[in-house]
């Protein structure tokens, strides 16, 4: 079983030990009652990944551990076949002891977009909502983050992370919870919150919002990133069954009215700092992840529409401040 137990000594001793009237009793109703099928196979393969101590970390310029002398070719492979195991592997890349875990996403390049315009996470508390496999969450802690908390409800997942978070040394300034937004109560602790990719799976979009914005302190930094289409201030894109292949996309908004629905929702100094066409160099099929990609889910005529003829992925980047 996954062992909560060094976070709750974490959060214990700062700002965030308000959480604990609630929190241990969330983690073991989920450890009771909504496991995955497969997650006990998962848990069995993690014990079995090796415990390196790895000799360099560098987490400024990815999610990289090195060993030396280098391992040898069969501890490399033992490795990549228990990493395997945890396919598919969506955000990344990670190169773990000579092993590239070549992701289905490039995240690398949408943390290269974000960097520039964020307020600096030196010493900062912070909170990443929908993390996957956690690669964003190691980034921030290689910007001086001392503590990183992911959310995101998908098992797969937490194996991933707590897979990785073996190899880079048992790294304890990172953490990943399997909660959504929604079973967080009002921490209002947080210096920064990150909400990539998440927005427009929500229902409530605006709700959303008011969520994310309860988690921070005051004059704490949300950085949203979400799917967006062309327009001004009144476009919005309300997809039918599905969009480029996905079934729960509800709202895809321009840049200008997400602006104004963070405003609205109270954020101030809005501002949009980034736009970016999705390519299909950005998502695509790789050997970790081996089904369907922005290849499949785009008209193979005309790459500027998805095959349901709508737009196709553009992505914005709005940072904003609770006052």
């Amino acid at each position: 079983m996954i062992d909560f137990g060094n976070f709750y000594q974490v959060i214990a001793k700062n700002h965030l030990s308000h959480w604990l009237e609630c929190l241990p009793a969330q983690l073991n109703h989920w450890q009771r009652e909504s496991l995955h099928g497969q997650f006990s196979s998962w848990l069995k393969v993690l014990e079995k990944l090796p415990d390196f101590q790895p000799t360099h970390v560098d987490l400024k310029n990815g999610v990289i551990a090195t060993h030396e002398p280098d391992l040898s070719r069969g501890e490399k492979e033992c490795i990549r076949n228990i990493l395997k195991i945890f396919m598919p592997w969506r955000k990344g890349p990670f190169s773990l002891y000579g092993v590239e875990v070549d992701t289905e996403w490039r995240s690398d390049w949408k943390w290269d977009r974000l960097i520039p315009h964020i307020s600096p996470l030196e010493g900062k508390t912070v909170l990443d909502v929908g993390c996957g496999s956690g690669y964003h969450m190691w980034r921030m802690v290689g910007e001086g983050a001392q503590l990183v908390v992911g959310i995101d409800p998908t098992q797969l997942f937490l194996c991933q992370f707590e897979a990785v978070r073996k190899l880079l040394g048992n790294d304890q300034r990172a953490h990943l919870l399997p909660l959504g937004i929604e079973q967080l109560p009002d921490l209002n602790a947080f210096d920064t919150v990150f909400s990539m990719g998440v927005l427009y799976h929500r229902r409530s979009p605006l709700d959303h919002l008011w969520q994310l914005k309860n988690q921070l302190v005051s004059g704490g930094e949300l950085i949203l990133e979400s799917l967006v289409i062309e327009g001004d201030e009144h476009q919005c894109l309300i997809p039918g069954e599905r969009y480029a292949q996905m079934r729960n996309v509800y709202f895809i908004p321009s840049a200008e009215m997400l602006k104004v629905w963070l405003e609205k929702c109270g954020f101030v100094d809005v501002r949009i700092v980034d736009q970016a066409v999705t390519t299909l160099d950005e998502q695509r099929r790789t050997e970790w992840m081996k089904t369907e990609s922005l290849a499949d889910f785009l008209d193979p005529d005309d790459h500027n529409k998805t095959i349901e003829g709508y737009p196709a992925p553009l992505r914005a980047i709005l940072i904003a401040r609770k006052p």
